[in-house]
């Protein structure tokens, strides 16, 4: 795709007009980043401004659950920020219908979008135009303490299966080792295990023919046996005590402490859980290691047993953002920037050819795995939009406390689905 560059090239021709042009001040929204993430965004806010006189851009770091229930207001009011902090998807599309985005591919330099992967794109177009830009991609993996894993005597190597990793569970459970750490107060830690299960039951498409309603949408089978398939794992209680109080937060902290074997949480974990540690450092590399969601037995659709869950997590620019800041949000994509984030293990940058710098291990590992996917799904409490996907997090956390049949849960995704 090409874009034309007159727009753009208008505004920054007013950007560096001279300091008798107004000031612009860009305000940019993001969910609460390390000190290290956050230092990397200023210093690009920096650069810009410095490119860019009578420019000012501020970036304001809200906590994940604040911002997703701030946001919307924030996007009704006068004090809306011209560039936030989206995972894509449905969302996207409901921002849009409401009015509170605008298309930007007009605004982008020529040549711009060709740089990023088609399927990244996807996520934040609507009718085939882009209203924001995926900056980088995440897998949800297991997380895995080796030195427990060593310790029960659980191979990790030789976890393939559903029921290869349940018997590890019980494993550890035998050895006295708590298998699994999970935030379950924030409910959307425990939708990935219900959101993989049913990807690895009903394939990559089963979550678009639902949202058509077809093959009996969200009460799809595939669906009912992911939560059967979740309640297999609850029962065994493998979870630490008091985990349905545990925020995501506290339990990062803990896998980090060494408290359980198991935490299944995105690759984005890496440098967080070793801040949210007691010691500040956390597990040494040399007794971390990821493990795949596993495959079932036989998966009822070719495809599910490779698909991969995360997000593609970026940017969108509300409706009242002036052109300097979508030349700021090309200017914080661009492959210089892209590459030193990888550089420095912040995220694994998407931009075609920027992934270069990274000697992470683990980064390494998550983005082979995405490249050899049969399909990446977005978080589902996020691609199918705030409600449904608020609907999805409350089941899961009903399942893994046992008070709710697999078959009602699918039964209320499927309500939600249709009174969005």
């Amino acid at each position: 795709m090409k874009y034309p560059s007159l727009a753009l090239a208008a505004a920054l021709s007013v950007m560096t007009a001279g300091a008798s042009q107004a000031q612009t001040e860009i305000t940019v929204l993001r969910v609460t980043v390390n000190d290290e993430q956050q230092a990397y965004l200023e210093q690009i806010a920096e650069a810009f401004e410095a490119q860019n006189e009578g420019v000012t851009v501020s970036f304001e770091y809200v906590a994940n659950e604040a911002y997703k229930s701030r946001l919307p207001t924030l996007l009704q009011s006068e004090a809306r920020p011209d560039i936030f902090y989206s995972w894509g998807g449905q969302t996207v599309v409901e921002q849009v219908e409401a009015g509170f985005l605008q298309p930007i591919d007009a605004l982008l330099p020529e040549g711009f979008a060709d740089t990023i992967p088609e399927a990244g794109l996807q996520a934040y177009m609507v009718e085939d135009q882009l209203y924001g830009l995926p900056q980088y991609a995440t897998e949800v993996v297991f997380w895995t303490n080796t030195a427990l894993t060593d310790q029960a005597g659980v191979d990790i190597e030789a976890i393939e299966s559903w029921d290869d990793f349940l018997a590890a569970v019980q494993t550890l459970k035998d050895a006295g080792v708590t298998p699994i750490v999970a935030g379950g107060q924030d409910k959307w830690p425990l939708h990935f295990y219900w959101s993989y299960l049913a990807l690895r039951e009903g394939g990559p498409s089963v979550i678009t023919d639902a949202m058509a309603g077809e093959n009996g949408g969200f009460e799809n089978e595939a669906f009912v046996e992911a939560g059967r398939e979740f309640q297999r794992l609850t029962e065994m209680e493998p979870f630490q005590p008091g985990y349905i109080a545990t925020t995501y937060e506290t339990a990062s902290g803990m896998f980090a402490d060494g408290a359980g074997a198991f935490h299944l949480m995105g690759d984005w974990d890496y440098l967080p859980m070793r801040e949210r540690s007691t010691s500040g450092e956390g597990l040494p590399d040399d007794q971390l290691a990821i493990l795949s969601f596993p495959t079932l037995a036989d998966p009822v659709a070719a495809g599910g047993e490779a698909a991969t869950l995360g997000g593609i997590n970026g940017w969108a620019v509300s409706n009242s953002a002036e052109p300097e800041a979508v030349a700021f949000l090309a200017f914080m994509m661009n492959a210089e920037n892209q590459r030193e984030a990888g550089r420095q293990e912040l995220f694994i940058p998407i931009a075609e050819g920027t992934a270069d710098q990274m000697d992470n291990p683990f980064f390494i590992e998550v983005a082979d795995h995405i490249a050899a996917s049969s399909f990446h799904q977005i978080f589902l409490d996020q691609f199918l939009g705030a409600s449904v996907g608020a609907t999805i997090n409350d089941i899961s956390a009903d399942l893994a406390q046992g008070v709710m049949a697999p078959e009602d849960a699918a039964a209320q995704v499927q309500e939600a689905w249709d009174f969005r």
